[in-house]
């Protein structure tokens, strides 16, 4: 956790004044005074007026995961101050939740009041705190809460508990699951689901997550490029000049042209040219549902929008919170499945790039 030195420090809460004294706020926290919510805002005050995260790190110590830590914390915090969180809990967190807080980010401001109520009465700790998160954006979608369970954030985590124990085979794991929901369980009925299975060892299987369809651009023939159409002959000068000027961005030639459009070419695949209305989307191989081994590098992930049934060995591009996440589902889920995962592509491993740009290079 974050912890606050008790020293007096000049209000960074208001709104920044046009001119921001740059000096004084690389002071305040090279001296590291006031609380982390004051020195978030802080951190946010002189991104915006320029300096990168190296530079605010080289001149008052404050690492950049911290910086995004504190900053980010810093938010979530004032959405609580808006959301009427009662003050004793405010004057807790302001001086040892910004690594909370920061869990708490991807919530609503209503689930951030509701949840941060809950860690302060708990004492949770981070690892705690995005295991709450975690449990509370799963239960927001069900449309009806489990038999026995309230939208309480212990019954919440109780019912993950519940649904763990059920899918365990080793009696060692399932007891410590077991005691986990009975510790988190607000309502008697959570309780009473909990303690049934005492006695009740049917174990529920758990499935696994389908192995992600994932191919390699191997052959230079299969990266394709886009080219221009000028139109048909006869052409003019005219009509030559209207065809905007194009840049291809990244390791999969994605095309783009003055205007909000952009195209990236995807080999002919059968699975590509089945799909009824599909879209690319670039990602980051690390961040996959079910990431790759090794280094991370960039994919290229493809949706048919078409495809909204669920299927229990298909990903599905969903809504969570304000933005768009893959994610599978071991059963029919109460949300919208906005489109089906058809195809994430890996670029071409290129062992000599200048060697395959000139290609029309040869020995004498």
């Amino acid at each position: 956790m974050t912890e606050t030195p008790q020293e007096s420090s000049p209000s960074l809460s208001s709104t920044p004044e046009p001119a921001i004294d740059t000096a004084q706020l690389v002071q305040f926290l090279r001296r590291k005074q006031g609380n982390w919510v004051e020195w978030g805002e802080a951190c946010a005050q002189l991104q915006k007026s320029g300096y990168s995260p190296q530079q605010i790190f080289e001149e008052t110590g404050f690492e950049p995961i911290q910086q995004n830590q504190v900053i980010v914390a810093a938010q979530v915090f004032s959405s609580l101050v808006k959301g009427n969180l009662a003050e004793e809990i405010l004057s807790y967190f302001q001086h040892k939740g910004s690594d909370i807080l920061y869990e708490f980010r991807i919530l609503t401001q209503p689930e951030r009041v509701i949840a941060s109520e809950f860690a302060n009465q708990r004492k949770l700790d981070a690892d705690e705190a995005r295991e709450l998160t975690k449990a509370m954006k799963e239960f927001s979608r069900f449309s009806i809460s489990p038999e026995g369970f309230s939208n309480h954030p212990g019954d919440v985590l109780a019912y993950q508990a519940w649904k763990s124990a059920r899918q365990q085979n080793d009696l060692q794991q399932r007891s410590r699951l077991i005691a986990k929901g009975l510790k988190y369980a607000q309502s008697q009925t959570a309780r009473e689901k909990i303690e049934q299975l005492l006695t009740d060892f049917s174990v529920s299987p758990k499935r696994s997550a389908p192995r992600l369809p994932i191919y390699r651009l191997e052959a230079e023939e299969d990266i394709p490029r886009l080219i221009p159409v000028v139109g048909e002959f006869p052409i003019t000068l005219s009509d030559l000049n209207a065809v905007p000027l194009m840049e291809e961005i990244g390791k999969f030639r994605i095309v783009k042209s003055s205007g909000n459009a952009a195209w990236v070419a995807v080999t002919g695949w059968q699975v590509v040219m089945n799909a009824e209305d599909p879209v690319a989307i670039l990602g980051n191989s690390a961040n996959l549902p079910n990431p790759l081994p090794n280094k991370s590098e960039p994919v290229l992930i493809i949706i048919d929008r078409a495809q909204r049934e669920w299927d229990t060995d298909a990903y599905f591009l969903v809504e969570s919170s304000e933005h768009l996440d893959l994610q599978w589902f071991d059963e029919n889920p109460p949300i919208s499945l906005l489109g089906k995962l058809i195809l994430v592509v890996r670029p071409q491993k290129v062992l000599d790039e200048d060697q395959i740009r000139d290609v029309w290079q040869m020995d004498e």
